[in-house]
């Protein structure tokens, strides 16, 4: 994924956490069972939390291209669409085995965050420079 793509991908996601965010709040209050309410926050939560990740990537690519952070940066775009995406679902549903794909955007995440420890060993002290590309 392009340093370009990330930061839009960012943008857009941030942007839909803050607006779920309030929808939940303001719309999902009276209609949702507490437990499910909850799900829409965990998954509010971790949406909001993983798109400013993948903005700090974005940026990080932008000043050092690096194959590891395009790795990662789609890893936690996946991530995001997976994990909140079916905690939405579900909480909105009440189909409870959508929960099922959320340990898959989990992992996911677990990758991308991975990938970015690679790319910040690959990247030299002195010159901050990737040592691949």
């Amino acid at each position: 994924m392009s340093a370009r793509i990330s930061l839009v991908a960012a943008a857009l996601l941030g942007f839909f956490a803050v607006a779920l965010g309030a929808f939940g709040a303001h719309g999902l209050k009276s209609v949702l069972e507490p437990a499910m309410m909850q799900v829409w926050q965990t998954a509010v939560l971790y949406h909001l939390v993983h798109s400013v990740a993948l903005l700090a990537v974005g940026i990080w690519h932008l000043q050092q291209p690096s194959v590891w952070l395009a790795r990662a940066a789609l890893m936690l775009l996946v991530g995001t669409l997976l994990f909140s995406g079916s905690l939405y679902l579900m909480a909105l549903t009440g189909v409870r085995i959508l929960g099922m794909i959320t340990p898959l955007g989990g992992v996911s995440w677990l990758i991308g965050w991975s990938m970015l420890m690679v790319a910040g060993l690959k990247t030299t002290s002195q010159t901050g420079i990737q040592s691949d590309r």
